[in-house]
């Protein structure tokens, strides 16, 4: 038996499990959340945890919303600085491992049951092979996993960051607003949360629209994203329903872009917050579309297993299995 800390690092919200493994299988013994804010580094975090729980685990791996540089990491969207080989020090853990946030959902794709996945294209009977994880969310993560003939060792990237590609005549228009809006207009400026509101924004001007008072109302009190795809959801707002269709196709468009570069025929796997609360949007034809509108490369993309996963936990376990690998 073995005790493995899981971490996810998030700006808002650090989730710790404490997993018990016993062969292959884990059990999960505690889990808590901690405010990120309310702490000054990680370290007075996992302190807190371990008081909580009163274990004394032999590993641990934090999955992290961007770059790990070998065994640190700064975060995004918090002023900590995490360094494997102190927390190890601090609290007599064996081994520490950091890994960006993506990479530990493609850890975790294994452990996920029929439940905890969406499936949006079968692809071929018994596809196996590289697999690719995008993830819509705060930003755009990105992840592949490589098939090595026994198993997937999954690799991280920050593809969101590169340059987005229009494909269509409203996306060149949309592609000139954002450059007037940011120095340079990456995936993640259109398919993420405040992509979502930066498309919205766009066809105020495209259209000639005004936000309406309850809807601009709800949009500076709460999540604008949120505000925008509920007001979608329920049929309030027609420049919503527009803001999220072209999401949906836009993020369709990049998943394919990605599927291609790491010649995902194990699967395309939707992570993230945003996909589960877009299913029925993404079952619809608008996503497939995009992702197969690749040309000559259609039929190989026909092949691939298109699923999203359902599971939030799925990081978490994926940042226990990376703990536990050789």
């Amino acid at each position: 038996m073995t005790l493995v800390i899981g971490g996810d690092i998030g700006g808002t919200n650090t989730r710790l499990t404490l997993f018990e493994a016993a062969g292959p299988a884990l059990e999960v013994r505690a889990e808590r959340s901690f405010p990120s804010a309310g702490y000054p580094a990680l370290d007075d975090v996992v302190r807190d945890f371990l008081a909580l729980t009163g274990a004394a685990p032999e590993l641990a791996c934090f999955g992290i919303a961007g770059p790990v540089s070998g065994r640190t990491a700064r975060t995004t969207n918090l002023a900590w600085r995490i360094d494997a080989a102190s927390i190890e020090r601090t609290f007599a853990i064996r081994r520490v491992r950091l890994i960006n946030d993506l990479e530990a959902t493609a850890w975790g794709i294994d452990d996920l049951g029929p439940a905890d996945r969406c499936e949006l294209q079968a692809g071929a009977p018994g596809a196996i092979g590289n697999r690719a994880v995008i993830a819509a969310g705060t930003g755009l993560g990105e992840a592949g996993a490589l098939w090595d003939g026994r198993g997937h060792q999954p690799w991280a990237t920050e593809g969101g960051h590169a340059c987005f590609a229009p494909r269509t005549e409203v996306e060149i228009e949309l592609l000139r607003f954002l450059a007037r809006r940011f120095p340079r207009v990456s995936w993640e400026r259109v398919v993420s949360g405040r992509g979502l509101v930066n498309l919205y924004d766009f066809l105020l001007e495209h259209r000639g629209a005004r936000t309406e008072p309850w809807l601009a109302e709800e949009m500076a009190t709460g999540d604008p994203a949120a505000a925008i795809s509920a007001a979608a959801r329920a049929g309030r707002c027609a420049l919503c329903a527009e803001a999220v269709a072209l999401f949906v196709g836009l993020y369709g468009a990049e998943a394919g872009n990605l599927a291609l570069k790491v010649m995902a025929r194990g699967g395309v796997f939707l992570g993230g917050g945003i996909a589960p609360k877009l299913l029925d949007e993404l079952r619809g034809p608008a996503f497939l579309e995009a992702f197969l509108a690749k040309g000559r490369m259609r039929p190989l993309l026909e092949a691939m297993p298109v699923q999203v996963i359902l599971n939030e936990r799925a990081a978490l376990v994926g940042t226990a299995r990376a703990a536990l690998a050789p």
